[in-house]
């Protein structure tokens, strides 16, 4: 080894073990040791087995008090990759750091070095792949939203001269009927001759009346044209609304890229737990059917994935506001009862929502685990389901709401928000999560409000799609008043008992 000094000589370390009047720079410094030594003195650790296994060096480094706990007084031996931090053996045998993941500094160092090298292979990948360039990416979205732009102006431009053009026709002819009216005035009033303007005077009369009745603000007069003109307002205001869409949307997702609109794919499904007989699946497990006849209304189900290795961040489920629910994640070990397990979520009862969260407790008493519910004092939410107009039926609407829910699994929170429209979103609520090793999924449980109980029949009740309500007794079905139905109708028509399947839930 060569023992010659550095040039750098604030950097310098000196070997504590050589005499005040030959002290070399250092090589090494032994952290047990608690000294630094040049590469004379370093070759008894480096030659004897005991010190150089259990006698950890380090580069040359000035001596303070940092090799050692503050907490303990020991020597600091291990690292913690949970809390990144050097600990002594008490720290990690005995106190905080007991069940954390530990490793000696030359495995951590290795370890870490190694994590450090794929992560800059990852982002130099990265870099050159996307040829990441603030000029290049402005240019590239501002052609996007050029692009959108341009056609919402084409839209509007087109609507706007389709209206103008058709309402010009009529307006010029009002027109021509005040220039009409302002030239009889004028010839009348410029006739001297008593016998001639009096003849006159009906027509001049007549283009007055027809002149005060001339409004410039009102549109085309009713008939074929105004019929075929507001047609075509209405086609081109569709096209236009699309694209005001469509750039709305754009610049929402530039902004917050998580306003995209999600589409379920079909790696998504529903896994049953528990499935009342008065509920079903569809066969590609995305939505859930209630069917309208004696049974169960309850069911359980876990939002499952056919790709492995995937991790679900992210999705949407519409609800029905005839069932109660709770939506969120679960312990996957616990599904079928959520009592007795960790859960998350976001609970509806009657229209009210309130934020749910489990976390795990220990009774000393009876040296066992239990799960504590939590509901956030204050947090309960008044929503209201979007009314959803399916095409082609006016009069078809189903109150429903369209739920989006976000699982960030690095922040420990689960989110959860509002989707209506297109491109609206607003958050509910975010809560966040104590994992403790728990193995969580998302979960959807629904319950039919005040269901019936199927094991006594004097309890059945049948629900018109009217809204009325009617209770079975025998083969007889009685109102609300206590009258028998002679009929087997419903004053709309309906046939009574008659049974009926709904979408109640369904992943989007």
């Amino acid at each position: 080894m060569s023992d010659n000094q550095p040039k750098n000589t604030q950097q310098v370390v000196l070997c504590d073990m050589c005499t005040e009047e030959d002290r070399k720079p250092a090589r090494k410094t032994c952290m047990k040791c608690e000294i630094s030594m040049c590469g004379q003195h370093l070759q008894v650790h480096l030659t004897t087995p005991v010190l150089l296994q259990t006698h950890p060096l380090t580069e040359p480094m000035a001596l303070g008090g940092t090799t050692k706990c503050p907490q303990h007084g020991k020597l600091l031996e291990y690292y913690c990759l949970d809390d990144m931090t050097c600990v002594c053996v008490s720290c990690a045998i005995e106190d905080q750091h007991r069940l954390h993941n530990m490793k000696t500094f030359s495995t951590a160092h290795k370890e870490l070095m190694e994590k450090l090298t794929g992560e800059q292979k990852a982002l130099r990948v990265k870099t050159d792949d996307e040829n990441v360039s603030l000029e290049k990416w402005e240019n590239t979205e501002r052609e996007k939203l050029s692009h959108s732009s341009l056609r919402l102006i084409e839209a509007v431009t087109k609507i706007r001269d389709v209206t103008l053009t058709s309402i010009r026709t009529s307006v010029s002819a009002r027109m021509v009927a005040l220039k009409t009216c302002k030239s009889s005035l004028q010839g009348a009033q410029e006739e001297k001759d008593t016998f001639r303007f009096l003849q006159m005077y009906s027509e001049v009369n007549r283009d007055v009346e027809e002149a005060k009745a001339v409004d410039l603000r009102k549109g085309l007069p009713p008939g074929s044209n105004r019929d075929k003109l507001i047609q075509a307002i209405q086609l081109d205001g569709e096209d236009m609304m699309e694209q005001a869409e469509h750039f709305w949307g754009s610049l929402l997702t530039l902004v917050d890229p998580d306003q995209d609109p999600l589409s379920t794919g079909p790696d998504l499904m529903f896994e049953p737990q528990l499935l009342g007989s008065g509920i079903s699946l569809s066969k590609d497990n995305q939505r859930v059917f209630y069917n309208d006849w004696i049974g169960e209304y309850t069911a359980t189900l876990l939002i499952g994935t056919t790709q492995p290795g995937t991790n679900i961040q992210r999705w949407q489920v519409c609800l029905s506001k005839d069932f109660d629910w709770t939506i969120g994640l679960c312990d996957k070990n616990s599904a079928k009862s959520l009592k007795n397990g960790p859960h998350y979520g976001l609970c509806c009862k009657n229209h009210q929502l309130s934020s749910v969260s489990t976390d795990e407790c220990f009774d000393a008493s009876s040296n066992s685990r239990g799960f504590v519910q939590q509901t956030e004092a204050g947090r309960k939410f008044h929503i209201s389901y979007a009314l959803i107009t399916h095409q082609g039926d006016e009069e078809d609407e189903e109150a429903v709401l369209r739920l989006e829910v976000v699982w960030n699994s690095v922040a420990s929170s689960l989110s959860f928000f509002r989707r209506s429209g297109l491109h609206r979103r607003e958050e509910i609520v975010t809560i966040a999560i104590n994992i403790n090793n728990q193995d969580l999924v998302p979960f959807v449980q629904l319950e039919m409000k005040n269901a019936q109980n199927s094991a006594n029949p004097s309890q059945i009740q049948w629900k018109c799609h009217c809204g009325r309500v009617y209770n079975k007794e025998a083969n007889h079905y009685k109102q609300g008043n206590g009258q028998i139905m002679c009929q087997k109708n419903c004053h709309c028509g309906e046939i009574l008992g008659g049974r009926f399947t709904e979408v109640v839930c369904e992943l989007l």
